[in-house]
Protein backbone atom coordinates (compact mmCIF):
# COMPACT_ATOMS: atom_id res chain seq x y z
CA UNK A 1 0.00 0.00 0.00
CA UNK A 2 1.44 3.33 -1.04
CA UNK A 3 1.96 6.22 1.30
CA UNK A 4 -1.23 8.13 1.95
CA UNK A 5 -3.54 5.39 0.63
CA UNK A 6 -4.77 3.80 3.88
CA UNK A 7 -8.36 4.19 5.08
CA UNK A 8 -9.08 4.79 8.77
CA UNK A 9 -10.73 1.37 9.19
CA UNK A 10 -7.62 -0.29 7.79
CA UNK A 11 -5.55 1.46 10.45
CA UNK A 12 -8.02 0.20 13.09
CA UNK A 13 -7.63 -3.33 11.74
CA UNK A 14 -3.84 -3.01 11.74
CA UNK A 15 -4.02 -1.75 15.32
CA UNK A 16 -5.99 -4.82 16.36
CA UNK A 17 -3.54 -7.03 14.46
CA UNK A 18 -0.50 -5.42 16.10
CA UNK A 19 -2.02 -5.46 19.58
CA UNK A 20 -3.74 -8.81 20.17
CA UNK A 21 -0.98 -11.27 20.94
CA UNK A 22 0.39 -13.54 23.62
CA UNK A 23 0.34 -10.55 25.96
CA UNK A 24 -3.39 -11.21 26.11
CA UNK A 25 -3.71 -14.91 25.27
CA UNK A 26 -0.99 -15.98 27.74
CA UNK A 27 -0.19 -12.87 29.79
CA UNK A 28 -3.82 -12.56 30.94
CA UNK A 29 -3.33 -15.77 32.93
CA UNK A 30 -0.79 -13.93 35.09
CA UNK A 31 -3.21 -11.03 35.53
CA UNK A 32 -6.01 -13.39 36.60
CA UNK A 33 -3.67 -15.36 38.86
CA UNK A 34 -2.67 -12.17 40.69
CA UNK A 35 -6.02 -10.40 40.98
CA UNK A 36 -8.74 -13.05 40.72
CA UNK A 37 -12.15 -11.82 39.49
CA UNK A 38 -11.01 -8.23 40.00
CA UNK A 39 -8.87 -8.68 36.88
CA UNK A 40 -11.79 -7.00 35.08
CA UNK A 41 -11.01 -3.81 37.01
CA UNK A 42 -7.35 -4.06 35.97
CA UNK A 43 -8.30 -4.38 32.29
CA UNK A 44 -10.74 -1.47 32.44
CA UNK A 45 -8.07 0.75 34.01
CA UNK A 46 -5.47 -0.40 31.48
CA UNK A 47 -7.89 0.27 28.61
CA UNK A 48 -8.53 3.78 29.92
CA UNK A 49 -4.80 4.48 30.24
CA UNK A 50 -4.07 3.06 26.79
CA UNK A 51 -6.80 5.15 25.18
CA UNK A 52 -5.42 8.30 26.78
CA UNK A 53 -1.96 7.50 25.38
CA UNK A 54 -3.21 6.85 21.85
CA UNK A 55 -5.55 9.84 21.91
CA UNK A 56 -2.64 12.09 22.88
CA UNK A 57 -0.41 10.61 20.18
CA UNK A 58 -3.15 10.87 17.55
CA UNK A 59 -3.75 14.52 18.47
CA UNK A 60 -0.09 15.34 17.84
CA UNK A 61 -0.14 13.30 14.62
CA UNK A 62 -3.11 15.24 13.28
CA UNK A 63 -1.40 18.57 13.98
CA UNK A 64 1.95 17.52 12.54
CA UNK A 65 2.07 14.16 10.69
CA UNK A 66 5.60 12.77 10.75
CA UNK A 67 7.05 9.31 10.16
CA UNK A 68 9.12 9.67 13.35
CA UNK A 69 5.87 9.87 15.33
CA UNK A 70 6.31 10.01 19.13
CA UNK A 71 10.10 10.20 18.89
CA UNK A 72 9.88 13.24 16.60
CA UNK A 73 7.32 14.92 18.86
CA UNK A 74 9.39 14.41 22.01
CA UNK A 75 12.44 15.87 20.28
CA UNK A 76 10.37 18.83 19.13
CA UNK A 77 9.06 19.40 22.67
CA UNK A 78 12.15 18.79 24.81
CA UNK A 79 15.15 18.85 22.50
CA UNK A 80 17.56 16.44 20.86
CA UNK A 81 18.25 14.43 24.02
CA UNK A 82 14.55 13.49 24.25
CA UNK A 83 14.45 12.22 20.68
CA UNK A 84 17.55 10.14 21.38
CA UNK A 85 16.40 8.62 24.67
CA UNK A 86 12.77 8.12 23.65
CA UNK A 87 13.78 6.39 20.44
CA UNK A 88 16.16 4.01 22.15
CA UNK A 89 13.78 3.25 25.03
CA UNK A 90 11.19 2.26 22.45
CA UNK A 91 13.68 0.27 20.39
CA UNK A 92 14.75 -1.78 23.41
CA UNK A 93 11.14 -2.24 24.55
CA UNK A 94 10.25 -3.69 21.17
CA UNK A 95 13.33 -5.91 21.20
CA UNK A 96 12.19 -7.28 24.56
CA UNK A 97 8.68 -7.74 23.14
CA UNK A 98 10.19 -9.68 20.23
CA UNK A 99 11.92 -11.88 22.78
CA UNK A 100 8.79 -12.46 24.87
CA UNK A 101 6.75 -13.31 21.76
CA UNK A 102 9.44 -15.68 20.49
CA UNK A 103 9.52 -17.49 23.83
CA UNK A 104 5.72 -17.69 23.95
CA UNK A 105 5.67 -19.02 20.37
CA UNK A 106 8.13 -21.70 21.36
CA UNK A 107 6.10 -22.65 24.44
CA UNK A 108 2.90 -22.95 22.41
CA UNK A 109 4.55 -24.97 19.64
CA UNK A 110 6.02 -27.42 22.15
CA UNK A 111 2.44 -28.54 22.78
CA UNK A 112 2.64 -30.22 19.38
CA UNK A 113 6.40 -30.90 19.34
CA UNK A 114 7.44 -31.38 22.98
CA UNK A 115 10.85 -32.80 22.07
CA UNK A 116 11.96 -29.81 20.00
CA UNK A 117 14.21 -27.39 21.89
CA UNK A 118 12.78 -23.99 22.76
CA UNK A 119 15.71 -22.12 21.23
CA UNK A 120 15.30 -23.91 17.88
CA UNK A 121 11.61 -23.04 17.68
CA UNK A 122 12.48 -19.42 18.52
CA UNK A 123 15.03 -19.35 15.71
CA UNK A 124 12.54 -20.73 13.18
CA UNK A 125 9.87 -18.17 14.03
CA UNK A 126 12.44 -15.39 14.06
CA UNK A 127 13.55 -16.30 10.53
CA UNK A 128 9.94 -16.40 9.31
CA UNK A 129 9.29 -12.98 10.85
CA UNK A 130 12.27 -11.50 9.03
CA UNK A 131 10.96 -12.88 5.75
CA UNK A 132 7.65 -11.07 6.32
CA UNK A 133 9.51 -7.79 6.90
CA UNK A 134 11.34 -8.31 3.60
CA UNK A 135 8.00 -8.25 1.77
CA UNK A 136 7.91 -4.52 2.47
CA UNK A 137 5.22 -2.22 3.82
CA UNK A 138 2.54 -3.60 1.53
CA UNK A 139 3.20 -7.16 2.62
CA UNK A 140 3.37 -6.17 6.28
CA UNK A 141 0.00 -4.38 6.15
CA UNK A 142 -1.72 -7.25 4.34
CA UNK A 143 -0.38 -9.91 6.68
CA UNK A 144 -1.12 -7.93 9.85
CA UNK A 145 -4.60 -7.11 8.58
CA UNK A 146 -5.27 -10.79 7.90
CA UNK A 147 -3.90 -11.83 11.30
CA UNK A 148 -6.02 -9.14 12.95
CA UNK A 149 -9.17 -10.64 11.46
CA UNK A 150 -8.12 -14.18 12.42
CA UNK A 151 -7.29 -13.26 16.02
CA UNK A 152 -10.51 -11.32 16.51
CA UNK A 153 -12.47 -14.20 14.99
CA UNK A 154 -10.77 -16.64 17.37
CA UNK A 155 -11.76 -14.61 20.43
CA UNK A 156 -15.32 -14.29 19.11
CA UNK A 157 -15.34 -18.06 18.57
CA UNK A 158 -14.33 -18.57 22.19
CA UNK A 159 -17.11 -16.21 23.29
CA UNK A 160 -19.72 -18.13 21.27
CA UNK A 161 -18.46 -21.50 22.58
CA UNK A 162 -18.41 -20.22 26.17
CA UNK A 163 -21.97 -18.87 25.90
CA UNK A 164 -23.09 -22.20 24.42
CA UNK A 165 -21.51 -24.07 27.34
CA UNK A 166 -23.12 -21.75 29.87
CA UNK A 167 -26.55 -22.25 28.32
CA UNK A 168 -26.19 -26.05 28.17
CA UNK A 169 -24.27 -26.72 31.37
CA UNK A 170 -25.75 -24.08 33.68
CA UNK A 171 -26.08 -25.55 37.15
CA UNK A 172 -23.85 -28.50 36.35
CA UNK A 173 -20.75 -29.58 38.28
CA UNK A 174 -18.47 -28.54 35.41
CA UNK A 175 -19.06 -24.89 36.15
CA UNK A 176 -17.20 -23.33 39.07
CA UNK A 177 -17.76 -19.61 38.55
CA UNK A 178 -15.38 -17.14 40.13
CA UNK A 179 -18.16 -14.61 40.60
CA UNK A 180 -19.55 -15.40 44.03
CA UNK A 181 -19.73 -13.61 47.34
CA UNK A 182 -16.99 -15.61 49.00
CA UNK A 183 -14.08 -14.86 46.69
CA UNK A 184 -14.98 -11.90 44.47
CA UNK A 185 -12.73 -9.54 46.40
CA UNK A 186 -10.32 -12.19 47.69
CA UNK A 187 -7.20 -10.59 46.20
CA UNK A 188 -8.33 -7.03 46.88
CA UNK A 189 -6.67 -3.80 45.67
CA UNK A 190 -3.20 -5.35 45.99
CA UNK A 191 -4.13 -7.97 43.41
CA UNK A 192 -5.39 -5.33 40.96
CA UNK A 193 -2.24 -3.30 41.58
CA UNK A 194 -0.04 -6.27 40.70
CA UNK A 195 -2.15 -7.33 37.70
CA UNK A 196 -2.20 -3.89 36.09
CA UNK A 197 1.19 -4.32 34.37
CA UNK A 198 -0.04 -7.48 32.61
CA UNK A 199 -3.34 -5.82 31.65
CA UNK A 200 -1.42 -2.90 30.11
CA UNK A 201 0.84 -5.34 28.29
CA UNK A 202 -2.21 -6.87 26.60
CA UNK A 203 -2.76 -3.46 24.94
CA UNK A 204 0.88 -3.06 23.91
CA UNK A 205 1.18 -2.28 20.22
CA UNK A 206 -1.16 0.68 19.87
CA UNK A 207 1.86 2.99 19.56
CA UNK A 208 2.73 1.23 16.29
CA UNK A 209 -0.39 2.91 14.90
CA UNK A 210 1.36 6.22 15.52
CA UNK A 211 4.10 5.15 13.13
CA UNK A 212 1.45 4.36 10.50
CA UNK A 213 -0.70 7.49 10.80
CA UNK A 214 1.30 9.20 8.03
CA UNK A 215 0.06 6.49 5.63
CA UNK A 216 -3.59 7.52 6.10
CA UNK A 217 -5.44 9.19 3.23
CA UNK A 218 -6.72 11.67 5.81
CA UNK A 219 -4.55 11.96 8.92
CA UNK A 220 -7.40 13.75 10.71
CA UNK A 221 -9.15 10.37 10.90
CA UNK A 222 -6.41 8.95 13.16
CA UNK A 223 -8.37 9.60 16.40
CA UNK A 224 -11.43 7.82 14.99
CA UNK A 225 -9.32 4.82 13.99
CA UNK A 226 -7.96 4.61 17.53
CA UNK A 227 -11.36 4.96 19.17
CA UNK A 228 -12.83 2.14 17.10
CA UNK A 229 -9.82 -0.06 17.77
CA UNK A 230 -9.96 0.55 21.54
CA UNK A 231 -13.69 -0.10 21.72
CA UNK A 232 -13.28 -3.41 19.87
CA UNK A 233 -10.27 -4.52 21.91
CA UNK A 234 -11.72 -3.55 25.30
CA UNK A 235 -15.07 -5.20 24.57
CA UNK A 236 -13.67 -8.53 23.42
CA UNK A 237 -11.03 -8.58 26.18
CA UNK A 238 -13.49 -7.97 29.01
CA UNK A 239 -16.25 -10.21 27.65
CA UNK A 240 -13.88 -13.14 27.04
CA UNK A 241 -12.18 -12.85 30.44
CA UNK A 242 -15.56 -12.57 32.18
CA UNK A 243 -16.66 -15.78 30.48
CA UNK A 244 -13.46 -17.52 31.57
CA UNK A 245 -14.18 -16.55 35.16
CA UNK A 246 -17.74 -17.86 34.87
CA UNK A 247 -16.72 -21.16 33.28
CA UNK A 248 -14.05 -22.08 35.84
CA UNK A 249 -12.71 -21.03 39.21
CA UNK A 250 -9.87 -18.52 38.84
CA UNK A 251 -7.75 -20.54 41.30
CA UNK A 252 -7.35 -23.25 38.62
CA UNK A 253 -5.59 -20.84 36.24
CA UNK A 254 -1.79 -21.12 35.98
CA UNK A 255 0.72 -18.64 34.60
CA UNK A 256 2.23 -21.17 32.18
CA UNK A 257 -1.05 -22.02 30.42
CA UNK A 258 -3.50 -19.84 28.51
CA UNK A 259 -6.72 -19.27 30.49
CA UNK A 260 -8.68 -19.92 27.28
CA UNK A 261 -7.44 -23.49 27.16
CA UNK A 262 -7.81 -23.93 30.94
CA UNK A 263 -11.43 -22.75 30.73
CA UNK A 264 -12.40 -25.17 27.96
CA UNK A 265 -10.42 -28.24 29.05
CA UNK A 266 -13.05 -29.52 31.56
CA UNK A 267 -15.63 -29.81 28.78
CA UNK A 268 -13.57 -32.22 26.63
CA UNK A 269 -14.32 -30.44 23.36
CA UNK A 270 -12.54 -32.29 20.51
CA UNK A 271 -9.48 -30.52 19.12
CA UNK A 272 -10.16 -27.33 21.11
CA UNK A 273 -6.63 -27.24 22.50
CA UNK A 274 -5.13 -27.73 19.05
CA UNK A 275 -7.32 -25.02 17.54
CA UNK A 276 -6.47 -22.44 20.16
CA UNK A 277 -2.81 -23.39 20.14
CA UNK A 278 -2.80 -22.54 16.44
CA UNK A 279 -4.53 -19.24 17.19
CA UNK A 280 -2.00 -18.39 19.89
CA UNK A 281 0.86 -19.08 17.49
CA UNK A 282 -0.70 -16.77 14.89
CA UNK A 283 -1.21 -14.09 17.56
CA UNK A 284 2.32 -14.30 18.88
CA UNK A 285 3.83 -14.33 15.41
CA UNK A 286 1.77 -11.30 14.41
CA UNK A 287 2.89 -9.29 17.46
CA UNK A 288 6.49 -10.33 16.92
CA UNK A 289 6.36 -9.14 13.29
CA UNK A 290 4.85 -5.83 14.45
CA UNK A 291 7.73 -5.45 16.92
CA UNK A 292 10.24 -6.20 14.14
CA UNK A 293 8.64 -3.53 11.97
CA UNK A 294 8.71 -1.03 14.86
CA UNK A 295 12.39 -1.65 15.64
CA UNK A 296 13.37 -1.34 11.99
CA UNK A 297 11.37 1.88 11.57
CA UNK A 298 12.69 3.51 14.72
CA UNK A 299 16.32 2.60 13.91
CA UNK A 300 16.03 4.30 10.52
CA UNK A 301 14.40 7.34 12.13
CA UNK A 302 17.16 7.54 14.77
CA UNK A 303 19.83 7.31 12.10
CA UNK A 304 18.23 10.10 10.07
CA UNK A 305 18.47 12.39 13.11
CA UNK A 306 22.06 11.27 13.86
CA UNK A 307 21.01 9.44 17.03
CA UNK A 308 22.19 6.12 15.64
CA UNK A 309 24.93 5.14 13.17
CA UNK A 310 24.11 6.89 9.88
CA UNK A 311 24.54 3.62 8.00
CA UNK A 312 21.19 2.46 9.43
CA UNK A 313 19.30 4.82 7.13
CA UNK A 314 20.83 3.47 3.94
CA UNK A 315 18.47 1.47 1.73
CA UNK A 316 19.59 -1.24 -0.65
CA UNK A 317 17.85 -3.74 -2.89
CA UNK A 318 14.05 -4.03 -2.55
CA UNK A 319 14.17 -0.66 -0.73
CA UNK A 320 15.21 -2.44 2.48
CA UNK A 321 17.47 -0.62 4.99
CA UNK A 322 19.85 -3.57 5.21
CA UNK A 323 22.14 -2.32 8.01
CA UNK A 324 19.12 -1.61 10.25
CA UNK A 325 17.62 -4.93 9.17
CA UNK A 326 20.78 -6.78 10.18
CA UNK A 327 20.85 -4.95 13.51
CA UNK A 328 17.24 -6.01 14.13
CA UNK A 329 18.22 -9.56 13.21
CA UNK A 330 20.93 -9.33 15.87
CA UNK A 331 18.29 -8.41 18.45
CA UNK A 332 16.33 -11.49 17.49
CA UNK A 333 19.46 -13.62 17.78
CA UNK A 334 20.04 -12.35 21.32
CA UNK A 335 16.47 -13.34 22.18
CA UNK A 336 17.11 -16.86 20.89
CA UNK A 337 20.31 -17.13 22.95
CA UNK A 338 18.47 -15.97 26.07
CA UNK A 339 15.80 -18.61 25.43
CA UNK A 340 18.56 -21.23 25.25
CA UNK A 341 20.39 -20.14 28.41
CA UNK A 342 17.53 -19.08 30.70
CA UNK A 343 14.34 -21.04 29.95
CA UNK A 344 13.14 -21.16 33.59
CA UNK A 345 10.27 -18.65 34.08
CA UNK A 346 11.82 -16.56 31.31
CA UNK A 347 8.51 -15.55 29.76
CA UNK A 348 7.35 -13.86 32.98
CA UNK A 349 10.64 -11.97 33.42
CA UNK A 350 10.85 -10.77 29.83
CA UNK A 351 7.12 -9.98 29.64
CA UNK A 352 7.36 -7.79 32.72
CA UNK A 353 10.48 -6.00 31.49
CA UNK A 354 9.00 -5.51 28.01
CA UNK A 355 5.76 -4.17 29.44
CA UNK A 356 7.65 -1.74 31.67
CA UNK A 357 9.86 -0.43 28.87
CA UNK A 358 6.75 0.13 26.78
CA UNK A 359 5.06 2.01 29.63
CA UNK A 360 8.12 4.23 30.06
CA UNK A 361 7.72 5.17 26.41
CA UNK A 362 4.00 5.82 26.89
CA UNK A 363 4.82 8.08 29.84
CA UNK A 364 7.14 10.00 27.52
CA UNK A 365 4.33 10.36 24.97
CA UNK A 366 2.02 11.87 27.60
CA UNK A 367 4.73 14.22 28.88
CA UNK A 368 5.38 15.33 25.30
CA UNK A 369 1.68 15.98 24.75
CA UNK A 370 1.49 18.14 27.87
CA UNK A 371 4.59 20.10 26.88
CA UNK A 372 3.77 20.52 23.21
CA UNK A 373 0.03 21.14 23.30
CA UNK A 374 -0.09 23.42 26.39
CA UNK A 375 -3.61 22.23 27.22
CA UNK A 376 -5.85 23.47 30.04
CA UNK A 377 -8.80 22.01 31.92
CA UNK A 378 -9.84 18.43 31.13
CA UNK A 379 -7.39 18.19 28.22
CA UNK A 380 -4.59 18.64 30.75
CA UNK A 381 -6.12 16.47 33.46
CA UNK A 382 -6.64 13.52 31.08
CA UNK A 383 -2.95 12.87 30.31
CA UNK A 384 -2.15 13.31 34.02
CA UNK A 385 -4.64 10.53 34.78
CA UNK A 386 -2.91 8.39 32.17
CA UNK A 387 0.47 9.06 33.76
CA UNK A 388 -0.92 8.14 37.18
CA UNK A 389 -2.30 4.83 35.91
CA UNK A 390 1.04 4.02 34.29
CA UNK A 391 2.91 4.91 37.48
CA UNK A 392 0.60 2.62 39.48
CA UNK A 393 1.23 -0.22 37.00
CA UNK A 394 5.00 0.24 37.20
CA UNK A 395 5.03 0.35 41.00
CA UNK A 396 2.85 -2.78 41.10
CA UNK A 397 5.78 -4.86 39.86
CA UNK A 398 7.31 -4.60 43.34
CA UNK A 399 4.53 -6.70 44.87
CA UNK A 400 5.94 -10.07 43.83
CA UNK A 401 9.45 -11.49 43.30
CA UNK A 402 9.07 -12.51 39.64
CA UNK A 403 7.82 -9.12 38.50
CA UNK A 404 10.50 -7.38 40.61
CA UNK A 405 13.14 -9.18 38.56
CA UNK A 406 11.46 -7.86 35.41
CA UNK A 407 11.55 -4.37 36.90
CA UNK A 408 15.29 -4.61 37.54
CA UNK A 409 15.86 -5.82 33.97
CA UNK A 410 14.02 -2.76 32.66
CA UNK A 411 15.88 -0.50 35.11
CA UNK A 412 19.23 -1.72 33.79
CA UNK A 413 18.13 -0.83 30.25
CA UNK A 414 16.98 2.63 31.37
CA UNK A 415 20.30 3.30 33.14
CA UNK A 416 22.20 2.22 30.04
CA UNK A 417 20.11 4.50 27.80
CA UNK A 418 20.42 7.40 30.26
CA UNK A 419 24.21 7.04 30.21
CA UNK A 420 24.23 6.87 26.40
CA UNK A 421 22.01 9.97 26.26
CA UNK A 422 24.37 11.87 28.56
CA UNK A 423 27.42 10.87 26.53
CA UNK A 424 25.68 11.74 23.27
CA UNK A 425 24.67 15.15 24.60
CA UNK A 426 28.19 15.86 25.87
CA UNK A 427 29.66 14.87 22.52
CA UNK A 428 27.30 17.23 20.69
CA UNK A 429 28.11 20.11 23.04
CA UNK A 430 31.86 19.67 22.59
CA UNK A 431 31.69 18.67 18.95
Amino acid sequence: MKKGQMNWWQLSLLGVGCTIGTGFFLGSSMAIKNSGPLVIVAFVLAAAGTFIVYDSLASMSVDDPNKGSFRYYSQKAFGSWAGFSNGWVYAFSEILIMGSQLIALGIFTQFWFPNVSLWLLCAIYGALGLLVILTGMKGFEKIEGLFGVMKTAAILMFIFVAVFLLVNFAGGESLSPSFNKTNLFSEGPIGVWHALIYAFYAFGGVEVMGLLVIDLKNTKEAPKAGRVMMIVLTAIYIISISLILVLISWQTIHADESPFITALNPFSIPYVTDIFTGVFIIAGFSTMVAALFAVLTILVSLAEDHHAPSIFQHHGKWNVPWPAFLCTTGGLAVSVIIALVLPERLFEYVTTAAGLMLLYNWMFILATFLKQKQQTGWQKIKPLIGMLLIAIAVSGTWVEKTSRIGFFVSFIFICFIALATFLSRSTRQHG
